[in-house]
């Protein structure tokens, strides 16, 4: 009885979980969304250390680029 309870509790987290992964996704690229905008504003500002981070993030999130380049083509005006 204590081990059905166990293997019950056990498939109930593990779908909990595989529910919550692809959830959490989206919210993490739209926190590096608005944190490149923010850094895109500073550079565009003269921060020139926002600059770099900026560069940084752009190359660190190469699976990005193309979603990137259609929505924000200012990001990538040295491609132009």
């Amino acid at each position: 009885m204590l081990l059905k309870s166990i293997m019950t509790s056990s498939a109930a987290l593990a779908v909990v979980v595989a529910c919550a992964i692809p959830s959490t996704i989206p919210a993490r690229a739209q926190e590096v969304q608005a944190e490149l905008l923010g850094f895109h504003q500073l550079c565009d500002h003269g921060d020139r250390k926002a600059c770099v981070r900026f560069g940084m993030i752009l190359g660190r999130m190469q699976e990005r680029h193309a979603e990137w380049r259609r929505v924000h083509p200012e990001w990538f005006w040295w491609e132009r």
